[in-house]
């Protein structure tokens, strides 16, 4: 290969709804736009977009390829890189898969938030694989997931990204994400499967902590905390075989990502081994200019940190420049093209560069996009049994609020369009579940955001006519034609109803005015209100806790996650959801995180200092009741007996948290480190047994503290971060 050729594959330059035009009579058309790019490096080295449809690319079903078409786009577009490429060298289709495939008619599964609140890797796990089959069987090959940020500050707008504060979970949800899209290889360097996708883990590292929870902005971390809290997830996620991860925006310890070598050549590469491919993100790379001085040392200083693939960057199309000047060799232009080639052998793309798969049916990826809202969706408090709700006692709902009635404020940032139809809110929900005969009202009663609160009286005289109220409320991530947009895709000027999502950070966690207004109005009618809130992050609202008979959170679950909250609600199913996250009571508290070190500090004087509601908490239609934690002879393993109290089928979600005491480093005050669903039927007990290896006993950190450090732990096993301090520990010493 030329050395022109070599930068070429190194190059994601193209947004690729750019790349194609579709005619009046629906077929597609390639650009001039798209003939400059292939000439300009005899090829293409990746192509990011192809099927994106969204508010930013402006990409609709008019415009767009939807599912029966996509395939043939993606073969139209192949073909012409092979006939412009000297080596006949495909190039690769890189797609977003936040939660589903962001493409037109693609599944759209609950966000990453919601996922956490399952603690279920086995339904994630399948949830994955469908999106990934989708991927391929619409000609797309390399998924973009978000997966490694952990959530420290809810002020930030893709709060909604992570799988949740906590490390553990975090890491066993990645695996799962691996081993669903890129499904069981042979190895590292295995073919995928024509069904499977290979991963792109982002981002890398440390991007959940940004100073304020502005997006983008420096990680004040240090080694520990970084060790500790931010890589288990991505070391994880790179054991399960990842093929690829995005090096995150921000800096660690005043280092851009893109440009630390460090972390992604000695940390990443040389001790964890990794042998994929590194993705800067989109336009990171120019943004090292303001340290280099241009773009052509910028790109020169990127490839010399690790990273491989440019995303829309201006830097790497001079990297041909920058070997002649001196700024970088050669030898490593030649280790990431091997990297970049070593990935496409691995889909087929050079014996099949227009693989035809079918595509899965649409009827599952429903199916489990349901089945991830529902096992999301979390009841925080239940006063006097108010739910389910009790037909013998209620015939009259009123449903109100701002997201009672729709569903485009279900489904979170990082959306494609939806057809006409497609999803259920509660109210439609509520209409077709409930018991022939039941009365249902309905007001909106405000607006999402904004100060009109001219609809609240309606609201009240529903509430007031009913005998339960059901109150709607939260926040949105939708993005719209009017929602001005950074290079990057990141919202910048909001006029619309977003009030979440990329580059919607806020200071305040409260509702909107509107919203609080409508909640205190409702309540104050006397009716018992249950108010499920719709969030990308978890917003302050301790008047819900207060003064409602019942709260619950959803998330953003999706499509169908109003047929979810009904059933729920109905006591179709029961509540089976965890917090993934702590709720804080105010902004004013942050950090609320669970596992802060064990450092004595006192409260507030003016606010208590612990959250609403602690990491780990749900409840259900029944009751638990744990036994001690018993550790078997040699300590190898740790059991504990949980008994069904109540008079209902439920499921216990099992959690294991090591506290470290008497070690000689500073202990965490708790540490997940493992958790089990069970099953059980009123009266029914079960013991449930956790191993307890050096994964379990370890610092979290690995890379910091490899082996079990001297000392004792307490082994608490709970049903949350709050419950677990109040249990009675057994003491391991090691």
């Amino acid at each position: 290969m030329t050395l022109r050729e070599k930068v070429g594959q190194l190059n994601q330059r193209m947004y690729g709804w750019d790349a194609y035009r579709r005619r009046p009579d629906g077929e597609f058309e390639l650009t001039r736009a798209l003939y400059d790019e292939t000439d300009r490096f005899e090829g293409l080295g990746a192509l990011y977009g192809l099927l994106r449809a969204d508010a930013w690319s402006g990409v609709d079903h008019a415009t767009g390829a939807g599912a029966e078409a996509g395939p043939l786009l993606a073969d139209l577009v192949q073909r012409h890189v092979l006939e412009r490429s000297r080596l006949g060298i495909p190039a690769l289709f890189v797609e977003e898969v936040p939660h589903g495939l962001m493409a037109l008619d693609g599944t759209v599964l609950p966000v990453n938030l919601a996922v956490g609140a399952t603690w279920d890797p086995d339904l994630y796990e399948r949830a994955a694989s469908h999106a990934a089959a989708e991927l391929r069987a619409r000609g797309g090959h390399l998924a973009l997931v978000s997966a490694l940020d952990i959530a420290r500050d809810p002020r930030w707008g893709r709060t909604e990204e992570c799988f949740g504060e906590d490390p553990y979970l975090a890491a066993r949800l990645t695996e799962a994400l691996v081993r669903g899209m890129q499904g069981e290889l042979a190895g590292v360097d295995g073919e995928f499967a024509p069904d499977k996708a290979p991963v792109v883990l982002k981002h890398f590292a440390g991007q959940g902590a940004t100073v304020g929870g502005r997006n983008s902005a420096e990680s004040e971390l240090g080694p520990r905390e970084l060790h500790e809290i931010h890589l288990p997830a991505a070391r994880a996620g790179v054991r399960a075989g990842a093929a690829a991860v995005m090096a995150a925006y921000n800096e660690v310890d005043g280092l851009p990502c893109s440009a630390n070598g460090s972390l992604l050549n000695g940390l990443l590469r040389d001790r964890w081994g990794f042998r994929g491919l590194v993705m800067a993100d989109g336009l990171a790379v120019d943004r090292l200019a303001r340290i280099t001085g241009d773009k052509v040392s910028a790109g020169a200083l990127a490839l010399d940190s690790g990273i491989d693939l440019s995303l829309w960057d201006a830097g790497f199309t001079h990297l041909e420049e920058a070997v002649e000047r001196g700024l970088v060799k050669e030898s490593v232009v030649d280790a990431a093209v091997s990297r970049v080639l070593a990935l496409k052998f691995r889909l087929g793309l050079f014996e099949r560069p227009c693989p035809a798969t079918e595509l899965p049916s649409a009827e599952t990826g429903r199916s489990l996009s349901t089945a991830l809202a529902r096992s999301a969706v979390t009841l925080l408090h239940n006063r006097a049994g108010a739910l389910p709700v009790d037909p013998a006692r209620v015939s009259r709902i009123a449903v109100l609020g701002p997201h009672s009635a729709t569903t485009a404020h279900q489904l979170g940032d990082y959306t494609a369009p939806q057809r006409p139809g497609t999803g259920t809110g509660v109210l439609a929900a509520l209409r077709e579940l409930a018991l022939p005969g039941t009365e249902i009202r309905h007001a909106q009663g405000c607006a999402l955001t904004g100060d009109d609160l001219s609809g609240i009286p309606e609201a009240v005289a529903a509430a007031a006519a009913s005998d339960l109220a059901v109150l709607v409320l939260g926040g949105s991530s939708a993005r719209t034609p009017d929602t001005e947009f950074d290079a990057n895709g990141a919202a910048r000027a909001v006029v619309s109803e977003m009030t979440c999502g990329e580059g919607v950070d806020l200071a305040d966690l409260r509702l909107g005015r509107a919203q609080h207004a409508l909640l205190d109005a409702v309540t104050a009618t006397g009716t018992p209100t249950v108010v499920v809130l719709i969030q990308g992050r978890p917003h302050a609202v301790p008047e819900a806790a207060g003064h409602t008979a019942a709260l619950l959170t959803a998330w953003y679950p999706g499509p169908w996650g109003g047929e979810a909250i009904a059933e729920i609600l109905l006591g179709h199913t029961a509540p089976t959801g965890r917090l993934p996250v702590s709720v804080p009571r105010s902004a004013a508290q942050l950090p609320v995180y669970y596992n802060h070190k064990d450092t004595e500090y006192g409260t507030y004087v003016d606010e208590d200092a612990e959250p609403l509601y602690s990491f780990g908490h749900g409840l259900t239609y029944t009751s638990f009741e744990y036994g001690v934690p018993n550790i078997r002879p040699g300590g190898g393993s740790c059991e504990v007996e949980v008994t069904n109290t109540g008079g209902r089928a439920g499921r216990s979600v099992v959690q294991l948290y090591v506290r470290r005491v008497r070690t000689s480093v500073w202990p965490r005050t708790l540490e997940l480190r493992g958790f089990q669903a069970v099953e059980l039927a009123p009266g029914e007990r079960r013991t449930v047994v956790f191993a307890l290896g050096e994964e379990q006993l370890a610092q979290v950190g690995g890379d910091l503290a490899t082996v079990v450090l001297p000392g004792s732990v307490e082994i608490r096993v709970a049903e949350s971060a709050r419950e677990a301090l109040d249990s009675v520990p057994a003491v391991l010493d090691l």
